[in-house]
């Protein structure tokens, strides 16, 4: 749920996904219930150049086996209209919500580690007021701390690493978190 080019929510017109290893179905029917919110719009654009999206289906794709997708890219929408879609779109043990953002970019090793803490800190304490310096998909990340938050959604941290630590170069990189956020 990233993206550089769009105001909005943006939603794909596009029937499937194409992955190497198989088409991943959008669900039309959670598409025309997105719509219904006036702050997402068809556009493909916003999904062409964003690869946040494309480098997770695949692991889905051989973790769930068949499954239907619903691609959202996240512009410069306000954290309370991305947390109103979710709501939107959210079903039972069935749903799976995937958000994905980069930490900080471009720091030496050591800041990084201790900006990239902090910002871990801050979702595990439902703060919804991540700026674009502490995780470039801040907007989707508050508004699904919003509505994990709203759920009784309890955070967990998987894992905390940047790109120095697995491609070398300490000189600029990129910070990576995952979460889980499980029911209680």
């Amino acid at each position: 749920m990233n993206a550089s080019h769009c105001t909005s929510v943006a939603v794909s017109g596009a029937d499937a996904f194409a992955t190497p290893i198989g088409d991943v179905p959008i669900d039309d029917e959670l598409r025309h219930r997105v719509l219904t919110h006036p702050a997402v719009v068809v556009d493909d654009r916003a999904h062409l150049g964003e690869h946040s999206l494309e480098v997770q289906l695949p692991f889905l794709l051989e973790t769930l086996g068949a499954f239907t997708l619903l691609p959202l890219a996240v512009g410069d929408a306000h954290p309370d209209d991305v947390a109103e879609v979710l709501d939107l779109v959210w079903g039972g043990d069935e749903t799976l919500v995937v958000v994905s953002t980069d930490l900080s970019h471009y720091l030496p090793y050591a800041e990084a580690r201790s900006r990239d803490a902090a910002t871990v800190a801050r979702v595990l304490a439902f703060d919804s007021g991540i700026a674009p310096h502490e995780a470039c998909g801040c907007v989707p990340l508050d508004g699904s701390l919003v509505v994990a938050r709203r759920r009784g959604l309890a955070p967990r941290l998987l894992d905390l690493r940047n790109s120095g630590d697995t491609a070398g170069d300490r000189e600029r990189v990129v910070g990576y978190a995952a979460f889980a956020f499980d029911a209680p």
